[in-house]
């Protein structure tokens, strides 16, 4: 007899599919992330009962991270489930009720009753209202700097999946923290102890990055004077950061699938098969499917490191976190202590701005600040150098 919660699944697709567009099946909160990022989803029916995720901290997410994409709770003893239903564009409501969603979605009010059971045999559909109290206690992350509604949804998805060895895929646009969120991966699990390797794909010129990555014997090629055991191999028993990810050549891609399903690497010039274990966290600041669909990054590999993808927001989506950043950057970089204070006008400008150049660019501008201040106790719009008012800082915001 099949479960109640695949009853409900199986009611759910029956509605569905004659007046949607697509649906698409995932078994998982990661999985339905993974579908979420790669298309125009309108609907999230999700299971309470997650194989991975919890239901509550990621619909959370999925509100703020996808404010157009409804979420439906699904409760029944059984199996986990979670659908991702796509329609036709359609006006969405901030607060949906199981009748709104009907209409705005094309879903008609008789379907939506044939997947309710009122007796709750098999389950029961109810529109998410969402909770602070249901959610886990804010625990900002190592070296993490602001608390806006997003970045703790961000600190509590690290939290879950910290302990596990999981591959995790962070997303985000340049300087916005990428790599502060893959250390605080690394610290926060049980490999802490162990080394934190990093690799960044876009600085390594091609021809060295495959010895750099998986090392060589002596005498592998002209130069290799004696033997080296490789960043994967030093990562052995901890966490391998791959930053930039999409730079990786495509020649290399099949050699480190190949680590990533079998655990297991040979340096240039030996044959030996070596076996690693080393949890792999990848960031990168672009649309790794747009990569695939050119052909310059290979599907297989984008699935392997997007079992758990992590979306860093930029600074302009979290305007809240600015003068605490900044503040923090006045204290780092302050010559002697007590460190200036942003006047109230300065204030305004610093949350005023876009910041396209992200952490990366606020902290240039509070360390100019500091120079141009030079020793006076109030930051002043004088000490401010931005875009708007003038100033391209050469590279930022790229």
């Amino acid at each position: 007899m099949a479960s109640p919660s695949t009853v409900v699944r199986q009611r759910v697709l029956e509605s569905l599919l004659p007046k949607a567009r697509r649906v698409q099946q995932a078994y998982g909160g990661a999985e339905a992330l993974v579908h979420l990022e790669k298309g125009s989803w309108q609907v999230l029916f999700l299971d309470r009962r997650l194989p991975d995720l919890d239901a509550e901290e990621l619909s959370q997410t999925v509100r703020q991270r996808y404010p157009a994409v409804e979420v439906v709770l699904l409760e029944a003893d059984g199996e986990p489930s979670g659908e991702v239903v796509e329609t036709e564009p359609a006006p969405m409501l901030s607060r949906p009720s199981t009748e709104a969603l009907g209409e705005a979605g094309g879903i008609g009010d008789s379907a939506l009753d044939s997947i309710r059971d009122p007796d709750n045999q098999s389950g029961r559909m109810e529109s998410h209202s969402f909770r602070s109290n249901e959610f886990l206690p804010f625990q900002p992350l190592p070296g993490m700097v602001g608390h806006s509604a997003v970045m703790q949804s961000v600190s509590r998805m690290v939290h879950r999946v910290a302990p596990r060895d999981t591959t995790v895929l962070i997303t985000g646009p340049t300087g916005c923290g990428k790599e502060l969120i893959a250390r605080a991966l690394h610290e926060l699990s049980t490999r802490a102890a162990r080394a934190f390797a990093v690799v960044n794909c876009a600085a390594i010129p091609e021809t060295l990055l495959e010895a750099e990555l998986f090392g060589y014997s002596r005498g592998a090629f002209t130069g290799a004077l004696q033997s080296y055991a490789g960043r994967i191999q030093t990562a052995h028993l901890g966490t391998l950061f791959l930053d930039e990810i999409g730079d990786m050549p495509l020649s290399l891609q099949p050699k480190l699938l190949r680590f990533l399903e079998q655990k297991e690497m040979q340096r240039l010039g030996n044959t030996q098969v070596v076996r690693v274990d080393a949890r792999v966290v990848a960031a990168t600041n672009v649309d790794l499917l747009t990569l695939v669909e050119q052909g310059k990054f290979r599907e297989d590999l984008y699935y392997r490191l997007s079992a758990f993808p992590l979306a860093i927001p930029p600074l302009a989506d979290r305007p809240g976190d600015v003068i605490q950043l900044a503040d923090y950057f006045l204290d780092k970089f302050s010559a002697r202590p007590p460190a200036p204070v942003l006047s109230d006008e300065a204030t305004t400008l610093l949350r005023a701005q876009r910041w396209p150049g992200n952490v990366r660019e606020l902290q240039n501008v509070v360390e100019r600040a500091l120079i141009l201040a030079e020793g006076e106790a109030v930051i002043r719009p004088a000490h401010l150098m931005l875009r708007d008012r003038g100033f391209r800082g050469a590279g930022e915001g790229r």
